[in-house]
């Protein structure tokens, strides 16, 4: 049981001397703080013993450091080697600064982080060209070397980022695409043109929502793994020991994901054109009655393969993108474990971003190329 904290005054002929006594802890001080305080407040020089006390807290070493004053003189305390360590500690946090009061944001400030974001947009973008430049470098050597690939890291990860993807690929298409028949046969039956349903369909599909959603389920799936998988390696300094043995970090970790995503990004664009597709023909054999044989044949009679190869040709481009910013995200992570959550989310939301900013990019084109 704590015995409560108690203090003596003695006086001396070398000057006065308080005794303090019993448990200095935040149960047993009570209000002896106070008491000790206006004890010294009249004796300015006086010394402190602190042998006789059994146990002291922050609490009771607070007590005495305020009663001294707020600032303890180590020559005048005698204390055991315990004791003065945390009188020592709590002295040092008292005579701390407070921190400085928060001004309000000024028009000045707004204009400084301005500033910074145009001035950091621009070293991110020649950061961005120097990334691109390192990596033409290393496929224009693999290309005229191809034994520097590393075929096995190739595989691994086309069969990770490619075949693994396919049932959630498959399925969101099929539901996108049995979403795209039911909104268009419920709008085109009120004008009696329910029929061309399977135009809107295949055009939809085939131009825009097998792509769109291959692309922003790997900007999910794939960029936040390439991100976090290379930053932990910068977190770990792996990349620093490659470097070290004189492996190029591009030709070992971002090539290969290069090289996957450009193999698997087609053929997953084509499943969910097939999935997307089932999806619409479901809907409106259940919907409008029309079979699949019927379905089918006015697929290609009326929408044909042109549009099938306008979605096809954005594949490797959303790849090379997908890719790129998931591996320069991850090149870009710091030492800390929150600098690796910002670099995995930035990779997901810029992926994303681009994903749509190109695909907008290709309607135009295309637009204009009457394709």
């Amino acid at each position: 049981m704590d015995s409560p904290a108690a203090f003596q005054l003695k006086a001396s002929p070398e000057g006065a001397t308080v005794l303090l006594t019993g448990d200095w802890t935040a149960t047993a001080l009570g209000a002896t703080g106070r008491s000790l305080a206006q004890a010294l407040r009249n004796e300015q020089n006086a010394r402190l013993d602190l042998t006789e006390i059994h146990q002291m807290d922050t609490a009771g070493a607070f007590a005495v450091v305020r009663a001294a004053g707020g600032r303890l003189v180590p020559d005048r305390v005698q204390a055991r080697d315990e004791t003065m360590r945390i009188l020592t500690l709590v002295d040092q946090a008292a005579r701390r600064k407070s921190t400085a009061p928060v001004r309000p944001k000024s028009f000045g400030d707004f204009v400084e982080r301005l500033g910074k974001a145009v001035v950091g947009v621009g070293a991110d973008a020649w950061d961005t060209l120097i990334f691109a430049g390192h990596l033409l470098a290393v496929a224009w050597l693999s290309i005229i070397h191809p034994t520097r690939i590393r075929w096995a890291a190739c595989t691994a990860l086309a069969e990770r980022a490619g075949l693994d993807a396919v049932p959630i690929v498959a399925t969101t298409s099929f539901f996108i695409g049995a979403v795209v028949g039911l909104i268009g046969a419920d709008m085109l039956q009120q004008f009696g043109a329910e029929v061309f349903a399977v135009e809107l369909i295949g055009i939809a599909v085939f131009r825009e929502f097998n792509i769109i959603i291959t692309a922003v389920l790997l900007a999910g799936r794939s960029a936040s793994a390439f991100a976090a998988e290379i930053g932990s390696m910068k977190m770990n300094q792996e990349i620093d020991a490659m470097k070290v043995m004189g492996v190029d970090p591009f030709e070992a970790l971002v090539f290969p994901r290069f090289f996957a995503l450009l193999l698997t990004m087609p053929l997953l664009t084509f499943v969910a054109t097939v999935a997307g597709v089932f999806g619409g023909m479901v809907v409106t054999s259940v919907a409008l009655g029309l079979g699949p044989a019927f379905f089918l044949q006015r697929l290609v009679d009326n929408v044909g393969v042109n549009h099938l190869w306008v979605g096809l040709s954005k594949a490797p481009v959303m790849a090379v993108v997908i890719a790129g910013i998931g591996c320069r995200q991850g090149l870009e992570v710091g030492n800390d474990v929150e600098s690796l959550g910002r670099r995995v989310t930035a990779a997901v939301v810029h992926a994303i971003f681009a994903i749509i900013l190109l695909d907008a990019v290709f309607a135009l084109v295309y637009m204009k190329a009457n394709i």
